[in-house]
């Protein structure tokens, strides 16, 4: 068993790594002072996982589109009952859920952590499906698909990724179609746990009020020793750089119309995209944040309200940027966003400016690490994006210029790749 020591001269904190018999990666932090202790067990599979192959198959194997999200519905369902159940009995607060990249399993508890984590590693390493199970979860997904269809914010997301992008999954819901989840049958979720679930291919994160001992022997107990280790190869889209088109709209039953502008970005690979997610948000904030000159503005224009913000989609091999809220001239907003990124590109930022973004993110990223869930997601993005050191990200925060900011802005920010979505109001 390895055990490496990861410390932050920054912070004055530190994480342990630990590479388990069986093939886990286990990242833990402990925490003093905290109650609470927040522990995920995440598989490297998401939405986007719809073609692979392994060191077994002569070649790429398809699944249905939303395999990954029906499996992660599927996993808390064994011959005893059900995990949440279970919980119940140590009070702990569990969930799940389905990204683009990945699957995550998790519970906080402020006592009997130890009973919580042994139910975590149990019953997401014991999957148990039927026929019956997986046609009546077809039904029920299949209702929360037809759910989202009729959801403005949903909608208006997802028809932007379908702009933005021609043939990259991403452009896909994740909980796929009712189409394609009528396809999974047992076989299938069996098959696809036995790849993505494969102990070398999870991580688990933990931070808080725990001991490290105590995961260990826990480990020790539920987790067999030695898995043999699935390597995944996926198959590359080829996504072209140009977007598919620059307008979509859809009328939905909302209140006001919705908008989400997105730019296109070129991959730089895993942990290339989460370094340069954290320069483009710094860059949103620049743009279009509180403090901005185009947020007031558009503010005071009444063209944006409270609902405007930004985000920065970044995965295996894509990212963008998107822009959104509500407006009753998404159109305008759209014009403002890209005069104002050909207007920095030229000019460059005002060094005030800089400075007093660069601040506030060193402000929230030291607060991320100083509290147990948002350390716990840190870790596993940092591992899931093969950067090693989950402190590494405040050092880049810390160390950010202008100069590079400015660089990333004209390289990253392409209004020819570029694309708005726009939900509008039915009539009456």
């Amino acid at each position: 068993m390895e055990r490496r020591v990861i410390r932050s001269q920054r912070l004055g904190e530190e994480l342990v790594c630990i590479e388990h018999s069986s093939g886990l990666t286990m990242l833990l932090c402990p925490m003093q002072g905290f109650s609470t202790a927040y522990a995920t067990f995440t598989a490297n599979i998401g939405s986007v996982d719809t073609c692979f192959k392994t060191q077994e198959d002569t070649d790429f194997v398809e699944v249905p589109e939303g395999v990954a999200h029906f499996l992660e519905h599927k996993m808390f369902e064994n011959p005893e009952g059900d995990a949440f159940a279970l919980y119940a009995k140590t009070g702990a607060s569990a969930n799940a859920y389905t990204s683009f990249d990945k699957t995550c399993y998790l519970f906080a508890c402020t006592d009997q952590f130890e009973q919580s984590l042994e139910i975590l590693l149990d019953f997401v390493r014991r999957p148990y499906f039927t026929d019956a199970s997986v046609q009546k979860e077809q039904g029920i997904i299949g209702q929360e698909i037809r759910m989202y269809d009729d959801d403005g914010d949903w909608r208006v997301m997802f028809n932007l990724l379908e702009a933005l992008y021609q043939r990259h999954p991403v452009r896909i819901d994740i909980a796929g179609t009712v189409e394609s989840i009528a396809k999974i049958d047992p076989e299938l979720l069996y098959r696809c746990h036995r790849t993505f679930y494969n102990l070398n291919n999870m991580v688990l994160s933990i931070a808080g009020n725990f001991e490290i001992d105590t995961v260990l022997r826990v480990a020790d107990k539920v987790l067999k020793p030695d898995e043999k280790p699935v390597e995944i190869e996926h198959r590359s889209f080829a996504e072209p750089q140009e977007i598919g088109r620059p307008l979509v709209e859809q009328k939905l039953q909302v209140a006001a119309p919705l908008f989400n502008l997105g730019f296109k970005e070129d991959s730089a690979g895993l942990s290339g995209n989460l370094k340069n997610r954290i320069l483009d948000e710094m860059l949103c904030e620049l743009l279009t944040g509180e403090a901005s000159p185009l947020y007031r503005r558009m503010y005071d224009a009444g063209i944006i309200n409270a609902t405007f913000g930004s985000s920065v989609m970044a995965g295996r091999d894509y990212m963008c940027t998107i822009f959104g809220g509500e407006s009753r001239e998404p159109e305008q907003v759209a014009q403002e966003i890209r005069a104002e990124v050909l207007r920095v590109q030229k000019e460059g930022i005002e060094p005030e400016l800089f400075e007093l973004v660069k601040r506030y993110f060193y402000g929230h990223y030291i607060s991320m690490y100083t509290r147990p869930e948002s350390m716990a997601s840190l870790m596993t993005t940092t591992y899931l994006a093969q950067v090693e050191d989950s402190y590494s990200l405040l050092d880049l925060v810390a160390e950010v210029t202008q100069e590079q900011l400015e660089h990333r802005l004209r390289t990253a920010f392409d209004v020819e790749r570029s694309a708005l979505s726009i939900i509008r109001p039915q009539e009456g």
